[in-house]
C-alpha cells in the first residue's frame, strides 16, 4: 500500500514593533518545530496556559491571562494536534513580550495578527484541502457558530454580543478584535456569532472554540483532490 508524503506544515516567525516583539512557532500536522524557530519557544512549559502531553505541547504566554486561555482553546481544538507519531508534538507557542503602558490593544491586535501570519505560511497552499469550514461549540448556555474560508480575501464580520468591560484583563472590545486580526493575518474570510449566552466568559470562549473546529474542518485534506484547487478561478492566490 503507498502512502502519500505531505511537506510540513509548520512556521516560525518573531514579529518586532516598537509596541510590541512576539515570538511563535506552529506546527499544524505534527512532527518537530520548524528548523528557525526561536530556542527560548521550546523551554521548559510553565505558563497557566499551557499543556503538554505524549501527543500535544500547547504554550502561550501574551501577558494578558483571558487572551492565553483564548488562544489555548483555540490551538486545542483546531485540529493541529491530531494523528501524532510517537515521540513527536505538535506546537503552538506564542510569546510576547509588550508594552502595555496604553492598554491592552497592541497586545492583543498584534499577537493575533502574528498568528493569523503563522497559520498562512504553515499552511501554505489550500491545494486538496476542503478549503471551507463550519462548527457551533457550546459552552454551558452559550452557542456559537463559525464559518471559515481559506479564500485568500481576508474579511470578517464578528458578532459576540458582549456586555462586559472586560474579562480579567482583557478588554470585551478586544475579543471580536482579535478575531478580525487573525483573519486578516491569515487571509481568510471569517464569520463568527455567539448565538446565546448569558456568561460573557462563556460566549466568548464558545467563539473561538468554534473557530477552532472550523478551522480543523477547512484545513483537512481531502482524499482524491490531491492537487486539485477548491476554487472555479482555478487559484487561491490571485
Amino acid at each position: 500500500m503507498s502512502t502519500t508524503s505531505h511537506p510540513p506544515r509548520w512556521a516560525a516567525l518573531a514579529r518586532d514593533t516598537n509596541e510590541t516583539k512576539i515570538q511563535l512557532a506552529i506546527n499544524l500536522d505534527g512532527g518537530a518545530f520548524p528548523p528557525d524557530t526561536d530556542s527560548r519557544l521550546t523551554a521548559a512549559v510553565t505558563e497557566h496556559a499551557s499543556q503538554a502531553s505524549k501527543s500535544q505541547t500547547i504554550s502561550v504566554n501574551t501577558g494578558i491571562g483571558f487572551l492565553d486561555h483564548m488562544l489555548h482553546a483555540l490551538s486545542k481544538h483546531a485540529g493541529w494536534i491530531r494523528h501524532p507519531r510517537p515521540g513527536q508534538q505538535h506546537r503552538e507557542v506564542p510569546s510576547a513580550n509588550i508594552d502595555r503602558s496604553v492598554d491592552d490593544h497592541h497586545t492583543a491586535e498584534d499577537v493575533c495578527i502574528a498568528l493569523g501570519y503563522a497559520f498562512a505560511n504553515a499552511l501554505g497552499s489550500a491545494t486538496g484541502l476542503a478549503r471551507f469550514g463550519y462548527a457551533y461549540a457550546p459552552l454551558d448556555e452559550a452557542l456559537s457558530r463559525a464559518v471559515v474560508d481559506l479564500s485568500n480575501r481576508p474579511y470578517s464580520v464578528i458578532d459576540l454580543g458582549l456586555r462586559r468591560e472586560k474579562i480579567g484583563d482583557l478588554s470585551c472590545e478586544m475579543i471580536p478584535h482579535c478575531l478580525q486580526s487573525f483573519a486578516q493575518g491569515a487571509r481568510v474570510t471569517l464569520h463568527v456569532d455567539c448565538l446565546r449566552g448569558e456568561n460573557d466568559h462563556h460566549r466568548a470562549e464558545s467563539a473561538f472554540k468554534a473557530l477552532a473546529v472550523a478551522v480543523k474542518m477547512a484545513t483537512s485534506r481531502v482524499a482524491g483532490k490531491e492537487g486539485e484547487v477548491p476554487s472555479t478561478k482555478g487559484t487561491l492566490s490571485a
